[in-house]
């Protein structure tokens, strides 16, 4: 079983503690991603990002600066750099070596530059989200550069596991990078919600973190059954069984 996030724009880029990494599997179309973006200036990234002057300032001195090696001066493990509502769930910061070891099996981070990242894979600082009309020679926009490639990696993963499922805890801007008709495994998307008054209310920042606390029960509680997840309590969270379906999951509080 395996869980897929989305990163964050926020990053926590202070040094880790942490001496053990990986590397991303997808580190080369990175670099390719790299050099294109290093083309731009701070008014195409303002443009093409939808950023302030400020945010296009600073990413463009990051893409500038840039390194072809990825190494514990440069770069930081993924799980502990991102730092938005997901990872205020996750907590990644307080986890065991034990517990890292069981992230490393159980969660992958899509990203638009990095393709698809283990917790303990090294990255460089960068704002590149999925859905950004990027021009590459590989087409219009980011959807169109990783094509079937992310799903062909994941499905790998997926079948090395006796029974493949994936758990979806991506948004739809990330899951939408992820081909699930041809994985040949067991979808589950995961859908938080909660009662405002009578109304049952979807809340964005509420449920992005109630994707990183569900990713935290994953690895606090070494999950390796979809059903297990039902127990899922965190933050006064239950499981609906009148309001989910067969591969789409209700949790309301």
């Amino acid at each position: 079983m395996i869980a897929i996030l989305s990163p964050a724009k926020t990053l926590n880029l202070d040094p880790a503690p942490l001496k053990e990494f990986t590397l991303p599997d997808f580190k080369n179309h990175s670099l390719e991603l790299v050099k294109v973006l290093k083309k731009k200036n701070v008014s195409d990234l303002k443009e093409l990002m939808h950023i302030s002057d400020k945010l296009s300032t600073l990413n463009v001195e990051r893409y500038q600066n840039f390194q072809k090696e990825f190494n514990l001066e440069t770069s930081k493990q993924a799980i502990l750099t991102f730092k938005g509502d997901v990872y205020v769930g996750l907590e990644a910061n307080e986890f065991t070596k034990k517990e890292l070891k069981i992230a490393q099996k159980s969660i992958r981070i899509l990203s638009g530059l990095y393709g698809i990242l283990k917790p303990l894979d090294l990255m460089q600082a960068y704002r590149l989200e999925m859905g950004t009309k990027l021009r590459t020679k590989k087409g219009e926009n980011l959807y169109e550069f990783w094509g079937e490639e992310l799903t062909k990696n994941l499905k790998e993963e997926l079948h090395s596991f006796k029974k493949p499922v994936l758990i979806n805890l991506a948004s739809k801007e990330y899951a939408k990078a992820i081909h699930f008709d041809i994985l040949e495994s067991k979808i589950i998307d995961i859908d938080f919600r909660e009662y405002k008054g009578d109304d049952l209310k979807f809340v964005s920042f509420s449920a992005k973190k109630a994707r990183g606390l569900m990713a935290r029960y994953i690895v606090k509680n070494n999950v390796s059954k979809p059903n297990d997840l039902k127990g899922f309590d965190l933050e006064n969270y239950s499981y609906s069984e009148e309001l989910s379906k067969e591969n789409k999951w209700m949790f309301v509080r």
